[in-house]
């Protein structure tokens, strides 16, 4: 534990590096999500509508399926007049209340290709209001047989009702709508069913419904999973596809026999019927579903085996390659899924509403985990445990990922955002309960009130206004807490407007002021003015101090002014509580590096690492000199924190320059700079490794850091590193049980092989081939034959990469970049490109990565100019 103070407290060692990587994940995790809800505004209006395919024409009808009732063909809508269909909400004249959904994707054993899929679709909705035009949301389908039948009597069966007529079907391909134009009109109150059939593409683009292609037990295999959110649902059959229109479902899944089905609900019937080829196909009929968004309906067809237990009812099943099941791999998933289903639902006060959850391990998954109700669907290095890896951060890494798609049954699941806008309620409150259920299930890992929130929206859509009613009951209700706002000013400050602010703190005059933060600064960023209601936690001399608030763009607090006395300091954002920077006045700065020169544990590790944070994001943002941040950096011989030492490297190496550098006179600075200081810690957990690698086994944070300092100590030259590099990898080769420990083993392989010959990039390539490799031993291995120093190894490595008998061709990218990103493979791999452009380009150039992965390369040198222009 670390030092306490008569007036305030400091967070230990443990709990302040969990309270420091809680905020570096809601960092990243505020970053993806406003990526991603800018991918859901502009990729749903722009990028799918550019890429549509031509307007579908009437499809056949479905082999073995019966008859289709005759219905107009799909025209394009480009011509039509203004109307509902140009907004990019649906209207809310027809509301959702059950799907009845049948999917036959064409998949056998073996199979060539093309590979497709179709299926019928019957939606029963509500009309809300008089209309005779039926808009829905379908993306990349072929569509016919479109029919409407109503109003049904009501009652349980909703028999009754006659046809009404479909006068025409046509697209709206830039908003993705399936326009139904009726020849009278629905009315309000009365329910109907809306019918289509439709045929799609099966792509190898991991969204939608997808295939995939994975080696299990030595031989070659195809699965078909699905991955809906956001809008990708639309893609797979004709829906309201928004969350707020939730609806329950009944699927059939049509699929050869050789092959399982599993959706979100059990399965409840199986039955055999036969095509117009007389080939044999199971039909696997499954349970009513919840009501819930069509983001989160999933689909899987595949050969995999399961390991299975039961937790209060719940049948709990991981599924995955039957090799990897057979090894133990999936055990340590289902030894703690049932205890976090446990955990949430005492927390929470609300029982789990599923009798079965299947999570799946896709051996290729684009999105790494999504939450699926009943049927989570995971990439298999996120959710498989190796029991030989004496190394627990995998663990760490697989129980936070699980108890994040567990927290999302609730809060996302049970209860959905109205709009993507309010997708942060979802991923706020998985990510937070992701760390209280992995501290459960991993206490070394070492609450809000949200039971009546969960209670009251259970199985519909909410806004962010829903939530701040709730805890402002809960403010309400007592006197200990006083806000000088209503909750929902104080936290429509943060979520209704961009960013997050900057704080500049003079402490001579004791004004804080306040802007909003800029990655890069310029004359133009000010104009927007921003203000956040800021809550300030703060220390002096080491004492914590009663919280303040900043309510306005500038504000004087009398009992921040200092003295020039050196012994006096103040530090804001006690334990980075806030989501805010700190900007200090230089002369306070140099006063912190002199204190931390003298007694670095005079000030917390949580704001040392804070302090130094800040101070390189500033200087790199153009807000303070850099010089100011070095001043930060001078102390760190005497720095034994491993996280603390994580953030400095992390701001002074990023990871995309830690190769460019070695062309640059920076390199040699750093090299200077860093190397003494370095030293005492490397030496530290270099005598660990070499002596007792297990003793790192208990320390979460010092494995997920380790392999940064490692790899640094290498890219500096550091001598020692290199030979321990050299060391740990001969061990390697010589008996293949002396396993690289995990969390450095990119590192260590990298440089065993650098510092090596061909015989050290045989056998990295032998490893990558090996049966019981996983897909992240693959990826180091991949990342590894890149290091090499060899330019011939590297021609060598490149040319394998266009054989799709030694490399498959999802890699050949992969491999290009790797090498390009190395110091003697950026002109190999420019001259790789330009010499196979044509095969390149015939043979990937429809894939958006290859183009990515390309543009990069052929950009190089051109970008090697700009890099050192800039620095």
């Amino acid at each position: 534990m670390g030092p306490k103070a008569a007036s305030g407290f400091y967070l230990g060692r443990k709990p302040a590096a969990l309270l420091a990587l809680l905020l570096a994940a809601l960092l990243l995790a505020l970053a993806v999500l406003g990526a991603l809800y800018g991918r859901c505004l502009q990729e749903v209006e722009e990028l799918r509508a550019a890429a549509a395919p031509p307007s579908p024409t009437a499809g056949p009808e479905e082999e073995g399926a019966g008859c289709c009732p005759p219905a107009p063909s799909p025209s394009p809508g480009s011509t039509r007049p203004p109307g509902v269909w140009d907004n990019s909400r649906l209207p809310r004249a027809l509301l959702p209340l059950h799907y009845e959904l049948r999917l036959w994707p064409r998949l056998s054993p073996g199979q060539p290709g093309p590979f497709v899929f179709s299926g019928q679709v019957n939606i029963t909705v509500r009309c809300a209001q008089d209309t005779a035009t039926v808009l829905l949301h379908s993306s990349e389908l072929e569509l016919w047989g479109a029919a409407v039948r109503g109003p049904l009597l009501e009652g349980p069966d909703g028999g009754g009702g006659g046809g009404i007529e479909v006068a025409e079907l046509w697209l709206k391909e830039r908003q993705e709508y399936a326009v139904l134009e009726l020849r009278r009109s629905l009315r309000a109150g009365g329910r109907y069913v809306l019918q289509l059939s439709f045929r799609g593409p099966l792509s190898e683009n991991l969204d939608g419904l997808f295939l995939t292609r994975y080696t299990d037990q030595g031989q070659s295999s195809m699965l078909i999973a699905s991955q809906l959110e956001p809008t990708y649902a639309r893609t797979v059959y004709p829906c309201f596809d928004e969350p707020a229109m939730k609806a329950t479902f009944n699927i059939i899944i049509v699929h050869h026999p050789s092959y399982v089905a599993l959706s979100n609900m059990p399965a409840i019937d199986t039955s055999e019927m036969k095509d117009e080829n007389g080939s044999l196909w199971t039909v696997t009929t499954f349970n009513t579903t919840l009501k819930m968004s069509t983001y989160l309906t999933a689909f899987v067809v595949c050969d995999f085996d399961y390991i299975t237990r039961t937790e209060r009812g719940n049948e709990i099943r991981i599924w995955g390659r039957k090799e990897a099941i057979k090894n133990g791999h999936a055990d340590y998933a289902l030894n703690i899924t049932g205890p976090l289903f446990s955990f949430l639902e005492d927390l929470f006060n609300i029982s789990y509403p599923l009798s079965k959850t299947d999570l799946v391990a896709l051996p290729d998954f684009g999105a790494g985990a999504m939450e699926n109700w009943g049927l989570m669907t995971f990439r298999e290095s996120t959710l498989m445990y190796i029991p030989s890896d004496q190394f627990g951060s995998k663990k760490a890494m697989i129980c936070l990922i699980v108890s994040h798609e567990l927290g999302h049954q609730w809060f996302g699941n049970l209860v959905t955002m109205n709009w993507w806008n309010d997708l942060w309620l979802n991923e706020g409150f998985a990510s937070y309960f992701e760390y209280i259920g992995a501290s459960y299930i991993e206490p070394r890992l070492s609450l809000v009130s949200t039971k009546s929130y969960l209670k009251a929206f259970s199985f519909s859509s909410v806004n962010q206004d829903d939530l701040w009613t709730h805890i402002q009951m809960v403010v309400d209700a007592q006197n200990e807490v006083q806000l000088p706002a209503s909750v929902k000013k104080i936290m429509d400050s943060w979520t209704c407007q961009n960013g997050f602010p900057v704080l500049t703190f003079n402490l001579s005059t004791g004004i804080i002021s306040q802007e909003q933060f800029y990655n890069k600064r310029t004359e133009n960023n000010t104009t927007y003015n921003n203000t956040w209601i800021v809550p300030i936690s703060w220390i002096r001399n080491g004492s914590a101090q009663p919280l303040v608030w900043l309510d306005k763009s500038s504000k004087m607090f009398p009992e921040m002014q200092i003295s020039d006395s050196e012994h006096d300091w103040i530090l804001l954002n006690m334990n980075m509580a806030g989501y805010y920077r700190v900007n200090y006045d230089p002369l306070h700065l140099k006063r912190l590096a002199q204190l931390l020169e003298k007694d670095p544990k005079a000030i917390p590790v949580v704001n040392r690492l804070h302090l130094i944070d800040d101070a390189f994001t500033l200087a790199q943002a153009g807000y303070i000199e850099i010089e100011s941040a070095f001043e930060l950096t001078k102390y760190l011989a005497k720095e034994d924190e491993i996280f603390v030492w994580y953030s400095v490297l992390s701001n002074l190496i990023p990871d995309n320059l830690e190769n460019i550098l070695n062309n640059y006179e920076l390199y040699p600075f750093l090299k200077k700079y860093l190397l003494k200081r370095i030293l005492p810690i490397y030496h530290y957990y270099a005598s660990i490794i070499h002596q007792n690698v297990d003793a790192l086994a208990d320390d979460y944070f010092d494995q997920i850091h380790l392999e940064k300092l490692i790899n640094t100590a290498c890219w500096l030259g550091l001598q020692d590193c290199l030979n321990l590099s050299s060391e740990l990898y001969t061990k390697w080769m010589e008996n293949p049980d002396n396993e690289i420990p995990f969390t450095i083993k990119r590192t260590i392989c990298c440089y065993g092989v650098a510092m090596g010959s061909d015989k050290e990039w045989d056998f990295a390539w032998k490893m990558y081939n090996h049966n019981n490799s996983t897909e992240i031993d693959k990826d180091i291995m991949l990342f590894a034959m890149s290091c090499t120093r060899e330019s011939w190894l590297l021609y060598r490595y490149l040319q394998y990469s266009l054989n799709n008998s030694l490399l498959s061709s999802d890699n050949i990218s992969i491999v290009i970049s790797n090498v390009a990103a190395t110091e003697i493979g950026q002109r190999i791999a420019w001259e790789f490109v330009t010499e196979n452009w044509l095969v390149l380009n015939e043979r990937y150039g429809k894939q958006p990565n290859y183009v990515v992965h390309l543009y990069f390369c052929s950009c190089f040198s051109d970008s090697l100019l700009y890099l050192k222009f800039e620095l």
